[in-house]
């Protein structure tokens, strides 16, 4: 008789616990779904407005192999001489960097 209270309490507890927890995943999974339903939504504003503004922006220059080879040097140069900008004030910055750090090591 008293193995089957025992049992019976423990299938009693295991159903008990089974339904918080199935109620749970369910509150969970209707608020996951609210939630992507929202993200949803959003994605879509963004997509809308990056149509917008790409058709608001200005056409970009399009370099086809057969416009010639002065074309494509002229843009390599340009790109080169930016690159070389953006070296010369990396450099800059890393001096002044190691001139401040060298009055604490000295």
């Amino acid at each position: 008789m008293v193995w089957f209270t025992v049992w019976t309490l423990l299938v009693l507890g295991t159903l008990g616990g089974a339904f918080l927890l199935g109620r749970d995943l369910w509150r969970k999974g209707g608020v996951l779904l609210a939630e992507v339903e929202r993200a949803g939504g959003v994605a879509g504003k963004i997509a809308d407005r990056a149509d917008v503004l790409a058709a608001a922006a200005p056409p970009r220059p399009t370099h086809d192999l057969l416009t010639g080879r002065a074309v494509h040097r002229a843009r390599l140069a340009e790109l080169r001489a930016v690159r070389a900008e953006q070296r010369e004030a990396r450099r800059l910055r890393h001096e002044r960097t190691v001139l401040g750090w060298r009055v604490y090591t000295r």
